[in-house]
């Protein structure tokens, strides 16, 4: 069954706190060769306002989008435990013939 497809929008601001930076790791960098590109994002971020401000920003076409929250790990720091703050990552899909230089800015 096929969703229906509503466009959403989303507001200039709302857009540079939903993408808050690329991630750079040796998976991240191997899935570019599938036009895949991971980012980090807000936390309430949802896929379809992650879609729109992808391809607004960097002015590309977005297949899908697959999110994953990273849990926070508990660390000790002179004896005091404290708590990481949950991650939560987006792995975009782009379309055939489309690429975002993750090496430069926005």
């Amino acid at each position: 069954m096929k969703r229906h497809s509503m466009k959403t929008t989303v507001s200039t601001e709302r857009m540079y706190e939903l993408v808050r930076s690329p991630v750079v790791t040796e998976k991240s960098t191997l899935i570019t060769e599938n036009n895949q590109i991971t980012f980090r994002v807000a936390n309430d971020a949802t896929k379809p306002e992650i879609k729109a401000a992808i391809e607004k920003l960097f002015d590309v076409k977005v297949e899908k989008v697959n999110t994953l929250i990273t849990k926070g790990k508990t660390k000790r720091f002179r004896g005091i435990k404290g708590r990481r703050n949950d991650e939560k990552k987006a792995i975009v899909t782009l379309a055939e013939g489309q690429q975002i230089d993750v090496s430069t800015g926005i």
